[in-house]
C-alpha cells in the first residue's frame, strides 16, 4: 500500500525522480517484445494524399516542438490486428465484461507495473464485475479499493504513473469522473508536455457510460464530448468482446493516457474470441460492413443500431458501408477518407449529444479534408440536447433509433 501511496499526488510526484517512490526490486518489468507501429501518428490522425495540404505543415511544426503525446506509443499495427471482430476458428466465448477482465488479467500477469484502483474494484469485483477475481490473484496492493473520492484516487493514479507504474483507474460510472476532471485535464493530459518530456503518463481511465435502461440523467452521461478537447489524451470506445479485450491490452501498453469508454448495455454481449494473444490498434477504425452507396460512421452501442438499419436498407436496395470508428481521438482519417472517396455520402450516428459532440468534430474533420469528394452535406444523427429522462418511453425518444437512420440514408441518397 505504501509503495503506491508514496506516489499518490500528481503535484507532489512532479518533484520526484521517476522511480524514487516505488520499490524497483519488487516491480521489475518483464522484457517486452518490440512491436512495429503505424508510422506518422501524432495528435491529429494522419490523412492520406487526398486530404488538405495544410496538415503537412502543421505536422512539421508538431515534430519540431515537444510533442504533447508520444508518437508511435501504441504497440499495434494492421499486421498485428484483425480488421474485424470475426472470431478465429479456435476460440472461446466470452461476454464483453469477461473479455475486458481477461485482457486486464493478462496484462497484469505480463507486467508487474500494471495495477488497478477504484471504488469496489477489489474483492467485490467492480460494479460490472470487470475486476472479478483479480484481488484474490494479485493482492490488495495491485487491486486497490479506494474511498468514494474520484478526484483523489484519479490524482493518485496519475502520480503513480509518473513514478513508473501503469495504473488502470475505474470510474464506477463515467459520470462520476466529472469530479476528477481537473486531474484528468490539467495533470493527466498535460504533464508529459509541461515537464518537457521528463514524465510519461501511461494510465488507463475506464468505466461504464452511455444511456442505459432508466438509469436517470446523472447515470446516463456520454463524457466523450467533455474529454475530447483535452490535449494529450487518447480516447477509444469498445463495442464487441473482441475489440474490448484488444483495446484494453493496447491501452495498458500505450505510453499515452487513454480513456476507454464502455457502454453499460453492451457488457453482456457474447462473442467467440481467439485463444491466442492479440491486441487492437488504438488509432484504427473497424470496417463492419463494406458498401458502395453511403458511409455510416458510428461507435459503441450505435454500431448495432446502424447494423439493424442496414438490414432494412439492403431490402430497400441500398448498399451502406458501416464503419465503427473506435478511435474517438484521434480519428482514423485514412479509413474514413477511403470510404468517403468511394461512397461520396456520409451519415454519422452517435449517442453523444449533438452540441459539441464527437459527431460535430468528425463532421468538421471530413469537411476540412474530404470536401471535394462529397456529393451531399454530411449528416449527423445525435442524442437530443436534454437531460436523459427516467421514463423509458421518453428515454428512447432522446436516443437515435434504427428507423431514423433508414430515413436519413434515404434522404441523403436521393
Amino acid at each position: 500500500m505504501s509503495a503506491i501511496l508514496q506516489g499518490a499526488g500528481a503535484g507532489a510526484a512532479a518533484a520526484l525522480s521517476p522511480f524514487n517512490s516505488i520499490d524497483s526490486n519488487k516491480l521489475v518489468a518483464h522484457s517486452r517484445s518490440s512491436l512495429s507501429v503505424r508510422s506518422k501518428r501524432y495528435i491529429v490522425a494522419g490523412s492520406d494524399e487526398g486530404t488538405n495540404k495544410s496538415f503537412g505543415s502543421s505536422s512539421l511544426i508538431a515534430r519540431r516542438s515537444q510533442p504533447l503525446m508520444i508518437p508511435n506509443a501504441v504497440a499495434a499495427t494492421k499486421a498485428d490486428t484483425a480488421s474485424s471482430s470475426t472470431p478465429s476458428k479456435s476460440g472461446h466465448e466470452l461476454l464483453l465484461f469477461e473479455a475486458l477482465q481477461e485482457g486486464l488479467e493478462e496484462e497484469m500477469d505480463r507486467d508487474p507495473h500494471v495495477c488497478v484502483m477504484g471504488e469496489d474494484v477489489g474483492h467485490y469485483g467492480g460494479s460490472y464485475k470487470v475486476t472479478k477475481g483479480l484481488a484474490d490473484k494479485f493482492g490488495d496492493l495491485r487491486v486497490l479499493d479506494t474511498p468514494i473520492c474520484e478526484n483523489a484516487f484519479t490524482g493518485m493514479g496519475i502520480g503513480a504513473a509518473m513514478t513508473g507504474l501503469r495504473p488502470v483507474i475505474e470510474g464506477m460510472n463515467m459520470g462520476f469522473l466529472l469530479l476528477a476532471f481537473n486531474q484528468i485535464s490539467n495533470n493527466c493530459g498535460m504533464l508529459h508536455y509541461t515537464s518537457g518530456g521528463q514524465f510519461t503518463i501511461p494510465v488507463v481511465i475506464r468505466g461504464p457510460g452511455g444511456v442505459g435502461r432508466q438509469l436517470g440523467a446523472e447515470h446516463s452521461q456520454r463524457l466523450e464530448s467533455y474529454f475530447q478537447s483535452i490535449p494529450g489524451i487518447q480516447m477509444v470506445a469498445c463495442s464487441t468482446p473482441y475489440n474490448a479485450k484488444g483495446l484494453m491490452k493496447a491501452a495498458i501498453r500505450s505510453e499515452n493516457p487513454v480513456i476507454l469508454f464502455e457502454h453499460v448495455l453492451l457488457y453482456n454481449l457474447k462473442e467467440s474470441i481467439p485463444d491466442e494473444e492479440y491486441i487492437c490498434n488504438l488509432e484504427e477504425a473497424e470496417m463492419v460492413r463494406p458498401g458502395e452507396h453511403i458511409t455510416i460512421l458510428t461507435y459503441s452501442r450505435m454500431r448495432y443500431h446502424a447494423m439493424q438499419a442496414a438490414k432494412t436498407l439492403v431490402n430497400k436496395g441500398y448498399d451502406p458501408e458501416v464503419i465503427d470508428i473506435r478511435s474517438l481521438k484521434p480519428f482514423d482519417l485514412h479509413t474514413i477518407g477511403n470510404s468517403v472517396k468511394k461512397t461520396h455520402r456520409v451519415l454519422i450516428v452517435e449517442e453523444c449529444m449533438r452540441t459539441g459532440g464527437i459527431g460535430a468534430s468528425l463532421t468538421a474533420a471530413i469537411n476540412e479534408n474530404f470536401h471535394d469528394y462529397l456529393d451531399a452535406p454530411v449528416m449527423c444523427l445525435s442524442s437530443q440536447d436534454v437531460p436523459t429522462p427516467y421514463a423509458g418511453t421518453l428515454e428512447e425518444w432522446t436516443v437515435v433509433q434504427p428507423a431514423q437512420i433508414v430515413t436519413a440514408v434515404e434522404q441523403l441518397c436521393q
